[in-house]
């Protein structure tokens, strides 16, 4: 007998329900129970227990009343059975980020190239040798700079560093939201209970063993228990046993429910006997993550033993393979959902691309570099092979290396990664204010795409806030809701009762929350309008369910998409049945066969008599978008005897209609507006409701779904099915492809209809764009749908778990409003990233080009490894910040969808990409090739091995980083908008990161001659520390050799920080041997006269440029010092001459004719030379 198979009397244990003391049922004992299924779980049951109210005697608890809810008797079974809470997966560590993020290949490069460039700056090879390999190594530096070789090595280390913290930190952030969003998720999943009498909900986490749940369809159960009442239970169990068929549940036949499978019908009650780890999905979830840590410990033992053990590890990891899947949900569901993203599918092909050219550049410029040395050094020169030369010409190998990688730094957009997630992630915290919950990254970027919606009706476009307004009652039509006294007091009496019990007794009426306002509705809207009904009829529905409470409930038949009726059976007191039943009203009035008349009495209902109450009655609501259900009951005498339960067609017959009521659901009234939008943006919109035609016509047409006069189609379910399969009964294509692109509404549908169409239209090739298809749904069946769909939605405040589960976004407020923000946040992405990479590629083109040109023109990048690093870190992971945290606009819903086949890189991004490309180009070459000319500086070009840096190549760069700082304004708009300004002050974020670029730039190259207090740190103390005698000892040498003159301390000290002054604040690279002169010249004359007749004054032509030094004609070198030897004439003057700005000495003097015994006056170029700083 199915029956409602409640055994329990209402007091009968509640005398022990909480009684003080251990539980006398063990942990393994009740594990072991949920381990058995079917017949052998009864057998169990009844050996050890008696039946379940044993058990519940057992676990201390009452089936009635549930728990009391005294904290310390929860506290304490949590300690004995455990909490509901399964441990999460342990998140990666901030080190473990750090080092996946070192794993990418051109930071290995980098690294590599540090390495070895900052190694081979404190390696100095031997003077002797570098005078014989070349002209290019001739002007190896000085003492000085080789302490300041390390700073690039150094420099590109802390890059390194900061791009791979940078990716570590988002990576670690990105994991962090999703853990908050997840145990959010949690967190607002609640679970009805019985305790202390009372019916409440809690959160999951909460639950206990021995607590009483109320289950219901739609619910995912959160925990392992034993039914105690069931009313035509049905659980589908395929996430743990794989089979699809839904199992039947009853105390009679399998009393066992388990955690993580889904009520696919019905409701009943249940005893909690196992919770979190030892439910059967928590054994399962533990035993995968035993089963990782396990593979993880073979793994290192495989390392260790690798021959030795090769065929037993084989194995392991073979059986290992399909638990490690399933362990890892995030990597297996993540993976439909990466070849769904358009965006990621074009920005992985991008990438790959550019990858290879920029391989393919840098390759060349590294055999370009080394080609045209050895030509120049061995060929053209004619240098001999010298061993000795062999570490300088490793040392220009690394420096050509490290131009290549830059090539290939600058070509490899890393802030794209960046940008996207970025992006991605700032999108989803603010789609979080648009009541979109966005479970799946991707899904926010897909529905920028979306071109078709399959929207529900209910709640979706219209409040769900449903409400009686008219009735068809003791044979009159009401266009409002009649007073009680004009309906007979029998056919009200049936109709309060049947509303009453034929009602899930978990939808309820509340009261207001605040004062004034409408009352609350809980649980099923089409429920809490009939009950809204029996409150308007002045009838209490609540005191009937008082009369016969659940359990006294004989039999319930309830709702599901096959019947689209509910029935409730009661035993009345002489033995016979009464059956009260509620469904579509075209649907039940097919089987009615009587109908209650104004004198309450029943009469014939015949198929005439029926059509005549469709037209008069249901078609005239339903062409006012009014649902309507058929109410009515059926007497079971019991001199018929027991009726057949199970046969459900033969008890759903012979009814008796007590009323059809009309149930209106206004319209939500910014849903037209926002249709409107939709429309307008290229996407349409159907409507797929289980509503009957007219209902969902007219609902259409107020939504403006269907317009009058369109052409478009409105069709049922049936006609659907029947249209799309063909003669075999198998769904053809072709045939849905003939249907849908004209398809507006879908009434009367099933879920299946619901997936079939969503299949039908992803798999077209009608249009020659795939169609990307977003789909609403709130039920437990919508599961398929919603997971077939590209982007799935499902209801926060209707939607079951399941659904939520199949879904990528949980619209929070239920309404459809949402689904458009979640467009034009979509599309805002998309842009955002084409903003980006418009950016980007203008960056990384011009980089290229000017990085392998210069290289291969002037033997050396015009921007340095470290400046492209500062160009790729700040300008990129910044621009990414500033030009991804664009908010969206109005104007995106303007357009079209973009569509899966549109290049990334549209015509108008390419014009603007090579457009500004050419013009930065021309400005750069311009100042690389005659910028010296142009500001009358010296030539920062083919300067030899470690150059200081120079005046000419700072002006490059500098020109470079600003022209890219004002290109992140044109890149804002990527349509061809003519004002790139528009809306900029919306997004302080992009403000404020223009400026601090900006600024961060300017003040790093500050001209330090503008620092005029560091002046002092060079020149303050020089009479004090060299004294006249050390002076002499000085003049009365034979040969100065800078490099190897033995000075004592101090005065070393002294050399080197003035030297090292002057050779930093010369930004033209000046030859090493020209400062040691100039230096030495310095000193002497320097106490000839201690004071000088110009002190003081500065005259506008003092200069500080060496090149300037030069051009003067009035300073010509005579030889009025020879007790100072010249470098040149003592290492031969036969030796050619270095390349960069050398002066031969031997043919041409430092000192002015009339500066015999003064020092340099304030207006000359030594003195000029002096005080630059």
């Amino acid at each position: 007998m199915a029956n409602n198979s409640f055994r329990g009397s209402k007091h009968g244990r509640h005398g022990e329900a909480n009684h003080e003391g251990e539980f006398s049922c063990s942990l393994q004992e009740l594990r072991s129970l949920m381990e058995l299924r079917g017949a052998e779980s009864l057998t169990k049951i009844q050996e050890c227990y008696g039946d379940v109210n044993g058990l519940c005697a057992r676990l201390r608890t009452s089936p009635v009343e549930g728990l009391d809810g005294n904290s310390e008797d929860i506290d304490r079974r949590k300690q004995e059975f455990g909490q509901n809470l399964i441990p999460p997966k342990k998140p990666k560590t901030f080190v473990q980020l750090v080092w996946e993020a070192l794993q990418d290949v051109t930071l290995i490069i980098l690294e590599v190239a540090a390495i070895i460039s900052l190694g081979l700056s404190f390696y100095s090879p031997p003077d002797a040798g570098r005078q014989n390999c070349g002209s290019a190594a001739g002007g190896v530096e000085e003492e000085s700079e080789a302490e300041a070789g390390w700073i690039e090595g150094a420099a590109i280390l802390l890059s390194v560093v900061c791009v791979v913290l940078v990716t570590a930190f988002n990576d670690w952030s990105k994991e962090k939201q999703f853990r908050g969003l997840q145990s959010r998720i949690e967190q607002e999943q609640k679970f009805t209970v019985v305790r202390g009498g009372q019916v409440i909900q809690i959160q999951v986490s909460e639950l206990v063993v021995g607590d009483i749940a109320q289950v219901k369809y739609g619910d995912l159960l959160p925990t392992d228990g034993v039914l105690i009442q069931s009313n035509d239970l049905k659980i589908d169990e395929s996430s743990l046993t794989g089979e699809s068929d839904h199992v039947k549940k009853s105390l009679d036949r399998d009393p066992m429910l388990l955690s993580g499978t889904h009520v696919m019908e019905g409701s009943g009650k249940m005893l909690v006997t196992a919770v979190g780890v030892n439910s059967q999905t928590g054994i399962i979830l533990m035993l995968l993550g035993a089963s990782e840590e396990e593979k993880k410990k073979e793994e290192r033992k495989k390392k260790e033993k690798m021959d030795k053990k090769r065929k037993s590890k084989d194995g392991a990891s073979v059986e290992m393979t399909p638990l490690n899947e399933d362990g890892e949900p995030e990597k297996k569901t993540s993976l439909p959902k990466k070849e769904k993203s358009v965006l990621q599918g074009k920005l992985t092909k991008m990438t790959v691309q550019i990858g290879k050219a920029g391989l393919f550049m840098s390759a060349l410029t590294v055999i370009i570099l080394i080609v045209r040395f050895l030509i120049d050094t061995f060929w053209i020169q004619a240098v001999p092979w010298n061993t000795e030369c062999i570490p300088i010409y490793v040392q220009f190998l690394v420096k050509f290396f490290i131009i290549g990688v830059t090539v290939l730094v600058v070509a490899v957009p890393e802030g794209l990664p960046l940008a996207v997630t970025i992006s991605l992630a700032y999108s989803v915290k603010k789609m979080m204010k648009d009541n979109n919950l966005v479970r799946h990254l991707d899904a926010c970027e897909t529905m920028g795409n979306a071109t078709a919606i399959c929207s529900d009706k209910t709640g979706t476009l219209t409040m769900n806030r449903m409400t009686v307004v008219q009735t068809y009652i003791a044979g009159r039509y009401y266009k409002k809701v009649p007073e009680p006294d004009l309906i007979p007091a029998k056919i009200l009496e049936l109709l309060i009762t049947g509303i009453g019990v034929n009602c899930a007794y978990t939808t309820k009426i509340m009261p207001p929350e605040k004062e004034g306002g409408l009352a609350r509705q809980v649980g099923n809207k089409t429920e809490c309008a009939l009950l809204g009904l029996s409150i308007k009829l002045h009838r209490d529905y609540q005191t009937i369910r008082n009369e016969i409470p659940e359990e006294k409930l004989f039999k319930v038949y309830t709702f599901n998409s096959v019947r689209k009726s509910m029935s409730t059976v009661l035993k009345m007191h002489d033995g016979s049945y009464r059956m009260y039943s509620k469904g579509a009203s075209e649907i039940l009035l097919r089987k009615c066969c009587k109908i209650l008349t104004a004198s309450g009495e029943a009469k014939a209902f015949k198929p005439r008599d029926r059509d005549d109450l469709v037209k008069k009655v249901i078609e005239p609501m339903a062409s006012e978008g009014l649902r309507t259900i058929c109410l009515a009951y059926r007497d079971f005498p019991a001199a018929d005897g027991e009726p057949e339960w199970d046969e459900e067609a033969h008890i759903l017959t012979n009814l008796t209609c007590i009323a059809v009521v009309g149930i209106e659901d206004p319209v939500r009234p910014e849903v037209p507006e926002a249709i409107r939008k939709c429309q307008r943006a290229g996407i349409t919109v159907r409507m797929v409701t289980g509503d009957n035609i007219n209902t969902a016509r007219a609902i259409a047409t107020k939504c403006g779904i269907l317009q009058p006069g369109d052409d478009f189609l409105c069709m049922e379910g049936k006609e659907f099915n029947r249209r799309i399969h063909n003669e075999l009964g198998e769904i053809e294509q072709e045939r849905i492809d003939k249907i849908w692109p004209k398809l507006r509404v879908l009434a009367r549908s099933s879920p299946t209809d619901k997936h079939t169409l969503v299949k039908g239209i992803i798999d077209s090739t009608v249009l020659e764009q795939r169609q990307v298809v977003a789909v609403t749904g709130d039920g437990t069946n919508d599961g398929p749908a919603l997971k077939k769909a590209d982007v799935g939605f499902a209801m926060g405040i209707a939607g079951t778990d399941v659904a939520k589960e199949a879904s990528d976004i949980i619209l929070t407020d239920d309404n459809f409003t949402s689904i458009v923000k979640a467009v034009m946040w979509g599309r805002n992405v998309y842009d955002s990233i084409s903003k980006f990479l418009q950016f980007q590629l203008t960056v990384n083109v011009v980089a290229v080009i000017v990085a392998f040109t210069g290289a291969c023109i002037t033997q050396d990048s015009p921007l340095k490894a470290v400046q492209m690093l500062w160009v790729n870190l700040i300008m990129d992971t910044f621009a990414s910040l500033a030009l991804a945290t664009e908010p969206p606009t109005e104007a995106l819903l303007l357009r079209n969808p973009y569509g899966r086949n549109k290049p990334l890189i549209s015509r108008t991004m390419m014009k603007n990409i090579l457009g500004h490309a050419i013009y930065q180009l021309t400005i750069i070459f311009t100042l690389l090739f005659i910028g010296e000319k142009i500001f009358d500086i010296d030539s920062g070009r083919n300067a030899p091995l470690h150059a200081p840096p120079s005046e000419h190549y700072t002006i490059v760069f500098n020109t470079f980083v600003l022209m890219q700082i004002f290109n992140e304004l044109n890149a804002r708009k990527i349509h061809g908008e003519r004002n790139v300004f528009e809306g900029i002050f919306k997004n302080p974020i992009f403000c404020s990161i223009v400026l601090g670029t900006l600024v961060t730039q300017l003040v790093s190259s500050v001209p330090t001659s503008w620092l005029r207090f560091l002046k002092t740190a060079g020149h303050g103390t020089q009479q004090d520390e060299i004294s006249e005698d050390e002076l002499e000892e000085m003049k009365d040498l034979d040969e100065i050799d800078h490099a190897e003159m033995e000075l004592k301390r101090g005065q070393v000290l002294w050399c080197r920080g003035l030297n090292r002054i002057q050779t930093q604040n010369f930004p033209p690279p000046l030859d090493p041997k020209l400062f040691s002169f100039i230096f030495q010249i310095r000193v002497v004359n320097a106490f000839r006269d201690s004071v000088s007749p110009y002190e003081g004054l500065e005259t506008p032509e003092s200069r500080s440029s060496i090149h300037n030094f030069m051009s003067h004609p009035e300073f010509r070198i005579e030889d009025s010092e020879p007790q100072i030897p010249l470098i040149d004439e003592v290492e031969g003057e036969e030796e050619a001459p270095t390349k960069r700005n050398s002066i031969d000495a031997s043919r041409s003097g430092l000192i002015p004719p009339n500066s015999a015994g003064l020092p340099p006056c304030p207006g000359s170029p030594l003195h000029s030379l002096e005080t630059s700083l």
